[in-house]
């Protein structure tokens, strides 16, 4: 067992590394650098209200998706990421983020071409329904959903519960048998949140994403004020480390190049085929524009989040290294600036973060049950699902971390290797889309879809 564990571990290195990268420099030539050149675009189509009124708008699968992005990576990913890797893997995460962002675009517009028809008239749909109907390969989309179940309702979500937990070691009351408690309580209002159904995740997550996010960013700047002095020192470190090559290729597993990529890949996870799930659901005119507006959440989960995270830690001087890789690094950090203002507030985002990670997370894991039963489970059966997941969560917090994050590390890792290749092959679907949906932009139109008409040859429930 041991073997195989560190053989697909070995998997996590630097094929992994390969695929994000070359995958991401594909997607962002043959779309035409569309995360830069069509930022501003992402941005308004987010106002737009549902094509369809009463379905998901793009804003609410923004919300859903950006609620599984942002989430713990945010601190202990950063942070872990910093304390084994060094200061450059901050810039490492910009790197991945940058050029993740054509990736995302691409697996969400072909989610939105090959989404599904629920019998209420919603959709669903992910990387599973466009494997299965570009490549008519019903075998590997159902491998990639078994895939993404256990990847987001076991790896990130048992990780997540962990990292919760892990947050309160630092404060006195803290003992042992307190990660049982943490888990407990955290299952117990995941359960409440899941057992509502999906318009209650929607409802949650709209309403807990932006304030969180916001709040933690105003706590950032404020951090920077305040380590005003200790700025141009943080950012030459950040440089230096990133471009140590003797260090990156002396130990690359755990190089400052493989942690910046491997923690910005579990946290903004463009490329992976999670976020597509979400995106499906949204009701556009257009499948580019749910495309565009994926392509932003991973911008704002890396370059803001992320990089919020990565600032607060290294302007205070704090000296970090493996033993203090995680929650404690960013605590002490804090601490320093804000005295125990710091660790609390960092508690305090944890949970938010955390449970709004959950509810994401199992938002995917019950798009992959639909795939694979035909149509979304009915109440009894997905009600039994949420209850497996919420056991998970409890026994979660209590992992060790290096067990809990090498489960996400591998799980992420299996369906980076089918999505990136799968959308490589069957991309020029949304490459012309893309161009359809710039066409029409030039022309002052609002733009609408039509399959036949954009070299789509196989059947789909939309779009005719």
């Amino acid at each position: 067992m041991e073997t195989i564990y560190n053989g697909l571990m070995y998997l996590t290195g630097w094929p992994l590394a390969l695929v994000l990268i070359l995958g991401g420099l594909y997607f962002t030539v043959r779309t035409g650098f569309v995360q830069l050149r069509m930022l501003k675009d992402a941005i308004r189509v987010i106002r737009e209200k549902p094509a369809v009124a009463g379905s998901v708008s793009s804003f609410g699968a923004l919300m859903i998706s950006t609620a599984s992005r942002v989430g713990t990576g945010n601190i202990i990913g950063v942070s872990t990421a910093i304390c084994i890797g060094g200061a450059g893997a901050v810039f490492w995460m910009w790197l991945t983020a940058l050029i993740g962002g054509a990736s995302a675009f691409v697996e969400s517009t072909l989610a939105q071409i090959y989404k599904r028809k629920n019998p209420d008239g919603s959709s669903y749909g992910g990387p599973a329904c466009y494997i299965e109907t570009a490549c008519r390969s019903k075998f590997l989309a159902i491998i990639f959903a078994l895939a993404l179940i256990f990847t987001y309702g076991v790896g990130y979500n048992m990780l997540a519960s962990y990292n919760l937990q892990s947050s309160f070691e630092r404060f006195s009351f803290y003992k042992p048998y307190w990660c049982w408690i943490f888990g407990g309580i955290t299952a117990a209002l995941f359960l409440f949140t899941m057992l509502g159904g999906s318009k209650r995740l929607v409802k949650v997550t709209g309403m807990l994403v932006p304030f969180m996010g916001i709040v933690y960013v105003l706590f950032a700047v404020i951090a920077l004020i305040v380590n005003a002095g200790n700025l141009p020192a943080m950012i030459v470190e950040i440089f230096r480390s990133a471009f140590d090559f003797k260090a990156i290729f002396g130990g690359f597993a755990g190089s400052v190049l493989m942690m910046g990529l491997k923690r910005g890949l579990y946290s903004n996870e463009a490329g992976i085929g999670s976020a597509p799930n979400a995106a499906a659901a949204a009701s556009v005119s257009h499948p580019v524009k749910q495309g565009l507006v994926q392509m932003l959440s991973v911008f704002i989960d890396t370059n803001i989040l992320c990089t919020a995270t990565a600032l607060m830690c290294l302007s205070s001087g704090v000296k970090f290294d493996k033993s203090v890789a995680g929650a404690p690094y960013v605590q002490s950090a804090l601490e320093s600036t804000f005295g125990m203002t710091g660790p609390v507030f960092i508690a305090a985002a944890m949970i938010l973060f955390a449970f709004t990670t959950l509810l994401g997370n199992f938002y995917y894991v019950e798009v992959c049950f639909a795939y694979i039963f035909g149509k979304m489970p009915g109440k009894v059966t997905l009600n039994i699902i949420r209850i497996i997941g919420g056991i998970l969560i409890f026994f979660g917090a209590a992992m060790p971390m290096d067990i809990a994050w090498g489960i996400a590390d591998i799980a992420q890792c299996i369906l980076a290797f089918i999505n990136i290749p799968v959308c490589a092959v069957i991309g020029s679907v949304a490459y012309i889309a893309l161009k359809n949906y710039s066409a029409q932009r030039k022309q002052g139109i609002e733009p609408v879809y039509n399959a036949k008409d954009n070299a789509v040859k196989e059947a789909t429930d939309f779009w005719k």
